[in-house]
């Protein structure tokens, strides 16, 4: 199977948007707690660019947390759900690789499934120009939870489906952590911490979330249906009531791109994380 291209997947989103917004999952608060105690600073009152928003999942997170949000997204369909959904929030169009925002104009830039998409270089360049004195870039991604055994399951189905050329259902090989900063000449102090969570949902709902993915989304609506029929037979098998419980571990990175940024060394001591809880890699969505 060839693999799709980056600008297909990342297009691919646009005629999916109102799939996208009822089935993905969203982010628990120990999230924002997390993303408040590594940068060093509230989010109450602090104005954020939210890049790459989508449907809003992230931007209504932050703004119900008193954010100032400003969301930042390059698709016009998923723009349009956002819209419906946060008709209240400011929207621009555009993308981290060259965001339409004025230099020293925010306290956080911040990215929901959605780094993956940028170049890492020029999206860092762009976050320290628009990031005031002491700003946080703030990026975080849903991972499926590898060690609970049903889903592992099915990723193994997932891999077999894509003839093992893509790493789960998000479409990407697992990498280093580390590789979130590819490129990158001068990689700021980041650091980084993974916080889990479940949701119990419909199979419906769940096949849904699947279907939603990049990966998924390019293969072809005839190929995809296939394989959700075939999975939701795999699934009634293990859950008649027809309910399953997602367990996600959300990875998060937080950078101070900025001098003096509030991200301090003391943080990043405290939150880094041992080997035997560190996550495997990021994943394209």
């Amino acid at each position: 199977m060839t693999a799709p291209s980056r600008t297909a997947r990342a297009r691919s989103f646009d005629a999916a948007a109102a799939q996208y917004a009822a089935n993905r999952p969203s982010y628990p608060p120990a999230l924002l707690d997390a993303i408040e105690d590594l940068a060093g600073r509230s989010l109450d009152g602090a104005r954020v660019a939210d890049v790459g928003a989508g449907t809003g999942i992230a931007t209504g997170l932050l703004r119900a947390r008193g954010a100032e949000v400003i969301a930042v997204e390059p698709g016009e369909g998923m723009a349009a759900e956002f819209r419906r959904a946060l008709p209240g929030v400011p929207l621009v169009l555009g993308d981290g690789d060259a965001l339409p925002l004025a230099d020293d104009s925010v306290d956080f830039v911040t990215y929901a499934q959605a780094w993956h998409w940028t170049r890492p270089a020029r999206s860092l360049a762009e976050a320290r120009r628009v990031l005031r004195p002491g700003g946080a870039l703030a990026m975080w991604w849903n991972q499926d939870a590898s060690d609970v055994p049903w889903i592992a399951e099915q990723s193994d189905r997932i891999r077999h489906h894509f003839r093992g050329e893509y790493g789960n259902k998000q479409g990407a090989a697992t990498v280093r952590t580390a590789l979130a900063f590819e490129g990158v000449d001068e990689v700021p102090a980041h650091a980084h911490r993974v916080v889990r969570w479940s949701r119990t949902v419909s199979v419906d709902t769940h096949l849904a979330n699947i279907g939603s993915h990049s990966i998924f989304l390019v293969q072809g609506a005839e190929a995809t249906a296939a394989f959700l029929a075939r999975e939701r037979a795999h699934l009634l098998r293990s859950f008649p009531d027809g309910t399953v419980e997602e367990t996600y571990d959300v990875l998060l990175i937080v950078a101070s791109p900025t001098p003096g940024s509030g991200t301090n060394q003391r943080a990043m001591g405290r939150s880094a994380l041992d080997a035997e809880t560190r996550p495997r890699g990021l994943f394209s969505t």
